[in-house]
């Protein structure tokens, strides 16, 4: 953790802010009572003003993209696209002192988190697992953070209380479905409004890419954890957000349940649990996720709902920059849902 001195704002740059991630991340940056933006990198839109890509910025900013990076900064976030990131990385590195939040999957998992340089100063860089609930102390001591998947982050907080006490000990099963805007920015046959509009559609059932990290999270609590995770994604036929649906065998009582998950997010200030019914709502344009305990039978059965683009993105990254600079929590991160 590096506390702030005297008032001072942490100075932060961007890479890759044109797209969703980086949109996000500029809409929040703007209000951080803590942050000076230095610059937006981006090839395409050098020299736009940023309200002129992010048309909903028009009268909060007048900060134009730059084709150019300065490296006299504080904090470098990387929204780029997968496989991206250690190109740019090994490409422009940074003085050692920078610390990088990646967004993207390039360092996510545990034989990935090192990127080395040769021929220069530096010799390394390691990153941590950014999710705060799993790894708060590590990411206020950490120099790099490795920013989670949405879907992950969205499982994960529904899971992690069971691995934190040893209860995964039965296969589990998920259903979960995401918003248009999981997909990204560039165009495909799936993203299209007339395909997306009134549709639903399952991809990559069993083998999502974010079953890796989620594995490694859980064993990470649960030495020995070898359970199946069965994971059906969907795509939702509306803009953001994630809802996952979770049941597994479980011996625990309702209220055990209820109390081993209330008890462990009792001092993680995004994630809250209820026994009441949950919608997106709720949580769409926040940094929160909500995670509702039912047991039916012998089932435990676990919803859990969050923006996809916030807590699964860019309110994370958020998140662990305040987290790495010693700032409050959830500064810049009170956000109003869109309710209705």
């Amino acid at each position: 953790m590096v506390p702030l001195s005297g008032g001072k704002k942490v100075k932060a740059g961007i890479i890759g802010g044109a797209g969703y991630t980086g949109g996000e991340l500029l809409r929040i940056l703007i209000n951080h009572p803590d942050v000076e933006i230095v610059f937006i990198h981006s090839n395409s839109n050098a020299g736009n003003y940023i309200h002129q890509v992010h048309t909903d910025l028009f009268g909060e900013t007048e900060l134009k993209f730059t084709d150019e990076m300065v490296f006299n900064i504080d904090v470098l976030f990387l929204c780029v696209g997968h496989g991206d990131a250690r190109k740019f990385l090994a490409a422009n590195p940074f003085p050692a002192n920078v610390k990088v939040i990646d967004l993207s999957t390039d360092f996510r998992h545990t034989e990935n988190a090192v990127i080395d340089y040769e021929g220069t100063e530096h010799t390394s860089r390691t990153f941590v697992y950014g999710l705060p609930e799993l790894n708060r102390e590590q990411i206020k001591e950490a120099e790099n953070i490795a920013n989670p998947g949405c879907f992950a982050t969205c499982i994960q907080l529904g899971l992690l209380p069971l691995a934190a006490k040893g209860k995964l000990n039965a296969e589990v099963h998920i259903t979960a479905t995401t918003g248009s805007t999981g997909a990204g920015q560039s165009l495909a046959q799936t993203s299209h409004f007339t395909w997306r509009n009134d549709n639903l559609s399952v991809y990559k059932a069993f083998d999502h890419q974010h079953l890796k990290e989620i594995g490694q999270s859980l064993t990470q609590l649960q030495s020995g954890f070898d359970q199946d995770i069965n994971f059906i994604p969907y795509r939702g036929d509306f803009t953001r957000g994630i809802i996952a649906s979770i049941y597994l065998d479980s011996d625990l009582t309702a209220e055990e349940a209820v109390s081993l998950y209330t008890d462990y997010y009792a001092a993680h200030p995004f994630t809250h649990v209820t026994t009441r019914n949950i919608d997106l709502k709720q949580i769409v344009n926040t940094n929160k996720c909500f995670i509702q305990v039912q047991k039916k039978g012998e089932k435990l059965f676990i919803i859990s709902i969050m923006d996809n683009l916030l807590k699964g993105a860019s309110g994370q990254a958020v998140q662990n920059m305040n987290l790495l600079f010693g700032l409050e929590e959830t500064a810049g991160l009170k956000l109003k849902a869109v309710a209705f």
